[in-house]
């Protein structure tokens, strides 16, 4: 399997930032690891293992990003006025400047032109970030792939409520958007895949709530919920990254 190694300058985030590259050609997958974790997160906890049928043929390039939980959603001691402007600053980095150049590789890679479309994957709060990226940039991620994620940001602030706390809490913006908002046409021809156990550590009921607002506005989602023996475990979710890529890749 073909890797690269990034560290550089951001200017948003104001110091250096790291993130690797699997793979060699294909469609760009950008990877949003757990709670507190880093980019080397996918490799250590052998995902890499359960997308090399897709790296190693060419058919997905996946970028391995760092969070910045520790300082936002983790911090529970911060201040949470400080704590959403700095979420609001990792995601202006992952749309403004990690975007553009894994747009460019991609097109470098694959000899494409113009923009290709980026899946967002996570897993646990990787999946709820990847959910935010989907849902408020759809012309940049025109896939998700969120699993056994949280949606509702109460997670993180616990009450607390300002405009970068609503912009990154799904079930509640979702429900406002109105019937002829453009995203929602979007949404309808992308491709986003929901997916929560039912088992231990799994909380699927902000999932059910995004089920519900799928079904009323018309989202063209595949929010999938899976048994209860389906616990909030890397085992499951290589499971649910074999069942569910063929079908963002096209394959079925």
């Amino acid at each position: 399997m073909q890797t690269q190694y990034f560290k550089s300058w951001s200017n948003v985030m104001g110091r250096e930032m790291e993130c690797k590259l699997y793979g060699h050609a294909g469609k760009p997958v950008l990877f949003i690891p757990c709670q507190d974790g880093r980019f080397y997160s996918f490799e250590d906890f052998h995902m890499t293992d359960a997308w090399a049928p897709w790296i190693n043929s060419g058919r997905v390039m996946v970028l391995a990003v760092d969070t910045l939980d520790a300082e936002t959603w983790s911090n529970k001691t911060g201040d949470p006025a400080w704590r959403s402007q700095r979420h609001e600053q990792w995601m202006a980095y992952l749309t403004q400047e990690v975007v553009p150049a894994f747009r460019d590789m991609a097109n470098a890679c694959n000899g494409w032109e113009g923009f290709p479309g980026i899946t967002a994957f996570g897993c646990s709060l990787g999946a709820t970030h990847a959910a935010n990226l989907f849902f408020r940039f759809p012309d940049l991620f025109d896939g998700m792939l969120a699993l056994s994620g949280i949606y509702d940001a109460a997670y993180g602030w616990d009450g607390y409520v300002d405009e970068n706390v609503y912009r990154n809490s799904p079930v509640h913006y979702l429900a406002d958007m109105p019937s002829d908002h453009p995203f929602l046409e979007e949404y309808r021809r992308h491709k986003g895949i929901i997916c929560v156990g039912q088992g231990p550590w799994e909380v699927p009921d902000t999932t059910r709530r995004l089920a519900q607002l799928n079904a009323e506005k018309d989202m063209g989602l595949w929010v999938d919920f899976w048994g209860y023996d389906v616990e909030h475990d890397w085992p499951w979710w290589y499971k649910q990254v074999d069942y569910f890529v063929p079908f963002l890749l096209g394959d079925r």
